[in-house]
């Protein structure tokens, strides 16, 4: 496998209780690192551009609502296989239908609030690190 990198955030319901440190900590522990990391107060127009694949979808304005609702921390994860170990890791969307020892399983609040995105392909992975970090702020 290769070492790859994918874009992960940990959403307002997390960095709310305090959770930065212990979803990071499920991240590494999978074997992810972490290169890149900032926490940021996503304004209305970084989170409608970032989710404007979904614009058209019923539930676009909630989910921009809710992401500009408190800060969020955005991160760069690297290892092998990094978009599929992470939303291995993650969980399923929808927390009752998460493993047991993921992190949404463990720590989401709903299928709304649920702690964690992650990409979903090496390519939207590229786009999203691309949307919030330069290059020199990948320091790996």
């Amino acid at each position: 496998m290769a070492v790859t990198r994918t874009f992960s955030i940990i959403k307002p319901d997390a960095t709310r209780r305090n959770l930065t440190g212990a979803v990071t900590k499920m991240l590494e522990d999978a074997g992810l690192r972490v290169v890149a990391s900032k926490r940021i107060k996503m304004s209305r127009e970084q989170a409608e551009g970032f989710y404007a694949v979904h614009k058209e979808r019923p539930f676009f304005g909630e989910l921009v609502d809710f992401m500009i609702s408190g800060p969020v921390v955005v991160q760069v994860l690297e290892g092998e296989n990094a978009v599929k170990r992470n939303r291995d890791v993650m969980g399923a969307t929808n927390p009752a239908d998460a493993d047991e020892g993921t992190i949404r399983k463990t720590y989401a609040e709903s299928i709304e609030a649920n702690s964690v995105h992650g990409s979903d392909s090496d390519e939207n992975a590229k786009t999203e690190i691309e949307f919030f970090f330069d290059e020199d702020e990948i320091v790996g």
